[in-house]
């Protein structure tokens, strides 16, 4: 591929000074609200007429022709959730007894809602006072120093505490108490993380290809552009309020190569890397998600972008769905709502107008991704572009670690590589930059007997939520259970070729079960006596790369006791495993 420069615009940020905690207006002037386009649904014109007005620096939809909005926006609008932060409210909130808080509804949203702006998830069912933090991690970059600091988190809450890796490149650290997350916000800055704007109805992590810079193969380096975006998300990891206020969550992705690891069809703007006339950019997907009752995948928009506007289209993007978006059912805020009542033509002129130029370019036919490119596996050691070196992916075990693993992967980076280490959506780690003259050594080290680069084949795709075991949303438990199941049916069949398996508790589908190849989706059913007891439906057929589609219910509640034998028959019928006693006879 030809040879490019990138000329990246400065992201429209609030003007840091006015988040100092004194400050009250925290935002810039509150949306304008365009015409509706010409062809329009007649239902789209009446909808694009929000009154919009200020209460303490928040801007708020009052949308008089909805019969009403959601519990959550209630909470937002009784009080900013971005205050926690930027106003230093934490640090009165942490001082309060947490059964103290309990005994006042604001306070009580507080711990339970407004948190989340903060990244801090209480874990009121499972672990009553504790809480889960998320970060933002774009890419999925990290260092070994910011790993170690985690661990050091991590570590004084004994066996409450534990650190996951999430399906979008991220950290998640288990077990804080409220009274500890002041010093803990403050030890990620002095780290350069933050878990700013990662949960509830923000921008979440950007993600982008884990092999960003080093692969021989790349189209384009992800890096400085999921940089730019979570750097204007978070307004420099100052709080951006603009974009804080979203109907629902929202998931952005940067595509690098033809492997397409950061899946952009279940994302709600993907960027695909293309060319036009010469000019090296972007044709847009947008609207994939999941939710307990509708899933889909990412449409195109007609739409390209030159590099350079990258954070542009997406403060455009984002402000549309923040203006327009649904705020009552929550089963209907997410963007590909707002997009099916526009139609696509109808989104795509609404973001035309919060465009700085007034305009988008349709769609390049030169996409740059091959389509018939069979995906690599990254699990191992292999060559980087950078002669003499080579990175290693470390298979993690459904993405839980430990803080003396995390110490350990950590002293790996700095012995072995350059320090840093990459998560990947599989919950798995790369380490890259590690002289060839060092792989030798590296194989030999001790740890790898538990993260190996060589797993069992059906390992390899093995993915799973939290489950019940700390997330109330969860039905059933996955983690463990996913390991146990995943290694007797290893146990009974053989097989040539991977098959990504995708364990979730709840139909929220955070390890997103309908791209794997067989998903359980956790429940509650009955087994032959009549008990109820945790179950799953099984889904069937979903696909990653260049033909992915999304995979469909196999068979409905199933006792988690009887999934051993399900799953042996589906890898016989339809991934050419053979039982193990089969092929010990024909040996």
């Amino acid at each position: 591929m030809a040879s490019f420069s990138i000329k990246f615009l400065a992201p429209s940020l609030p003007n840091p000074a006015r988040f100092s905690k004194n400050a009250v207006k925290l935002h810039a002037t509150p949306p304008s609200v365009a015409a509706p386009p010409a062809g329009a649904p007649e239902v789209a014109a009446e909808r694009l007429e929000p009154r919009v007005e200020e209460k303490d620096g928040y801007w708020i939809l009052k949308e008089q022709f909805r019969k009403g909005i959601n519990p959550q926006e209630k909470v937002k609008i009784e009080k900013e959730p971005m205050k926690l932060f930027m106003e230093n409210g934490i640090e009165e909130l942490a001082k309060i007894p947490i059964e103290e808080i309990d005994q006042s509804k604001l306070t009580k949203d507080d711990i339970d809602v407004r948190l989340k702006w903060l990244g801090l998830f209480h874990r009121r069912k499972n672990q009553y006072g504790r809480f889960m933090m998320r970060l933002k991690l774009p890419n999925g970059v990290t260092t070994s120093a910011q790993t170690r600091y985690l661990a050091s988190v991590i570590r004084k809450y004994g066996k409450e505490g534990c650190a996951d890796i999430t399906t979008r490149q991220n950290w998640q650290i288990r077990g804080v108490v409220l009274p500890d997350v002041p010093e803990i916000l403050k030890g990620l800055a002095e780290v350069g993380l933050t878990s700013l704007q990662s949960g509830m109805d923000n921008v979440r992590n950007p993600v982008g290809n884990p092999l960003a810079g080093i692969d021989p193969e790349e189209i384009v380096d992800t890096r400085p552009y999921t940089n730019l975006l979570s750097q204007f998300i978070t307004g420099n990891s100052r709080g951006n309020p603009a974009v804080s206020n979203l109907p629902r969550k929202w998931n952005p992705c940067v595509v690098g190569s033809h492997d397409l690891y950061e899946h952009p069809h279940i994302n709600d703007l993907a960027y695909m890397p293309a060319t036009k006339d010469g000019r090296f950019g972007f044709n847009l997907l947008v609207g994939g998600f999941f939710s307990a009752k509708r899933c889909d995948e990412a449409i195109p928009l007609d739409a390209w972008v030159p590099a350079d506007d990258v954070v542009p289209v997406c403060k455009a993007i984002l402000e549309a769905f923040r203006d327009l978006g649904f705020r009552g059912n929550r089963q209907k805020c997410r963007m590909m709502w707002l997009i099916d009542e526009l139609g696509v033509e109808g989104f795509r002129a609404e973001v035309e107008k919060r465009m700085p130029q007034q305009e988008l370019e349709r769609a390049s036919p030169e996409d740059l991704v091959q389509k018939q490119w069979e995906r690599r596996d990254y699990l191992g050691v292999h060559p980087q572009k950078q002669e003499g070196y080579s990175f290693i992916g470390l298979h993690i075990p459904v993405g839980r670690v430990q803080a003396d693993d995390m110490d350990e992967l950590a002293r790996l980076a700095d012995e072995y590589g350059s320090g840093e280490i990459r998560l990947t959506v599989e919950q798995n780690i790369i380490i890259p930059n590690i002289e060839n003259s060092k792989i030798e050594a590296l194989l030999k080290e001790p740890v790898l007997s538990t993260f190996s680069p060589d797993p069992p084949i059906l390992m390899k795709g093995l993915v799973a939520c939290t489950g019940n075991q700390f997330c109330g949303q969860a039905i059933i438990e996955t983690k463990a259970r996913s390991l146990m199941i995943t290694e007797e049916v290893q146990r009974q069949v053989s097989l040539t070729r991977p098959v990504r398996m995708h364990w979730t508790g709840c139909p929220n589908t955070c390890a997103q079960v309908q791209v794997a190849d067989i998903g359980f989706m956790g429940c509650l059913t009955r087994d032959k006596n009549g008990k109820t007891v945790e179950g799953a439906d099984v889904f069937l057929g979903g696909r990653i790369g260049s033909d992915s589609h999304l995979g469909e219910v196999y068979k409905k509640a199933v006792p988690c006791d009887d999934l051993v034998p399900l799953v042996v028959d589906l890898l016989v019928n339809y991934f050419g495993a053979v039982p193990r006693e089969r092929e010990e006879t024909e040996d």
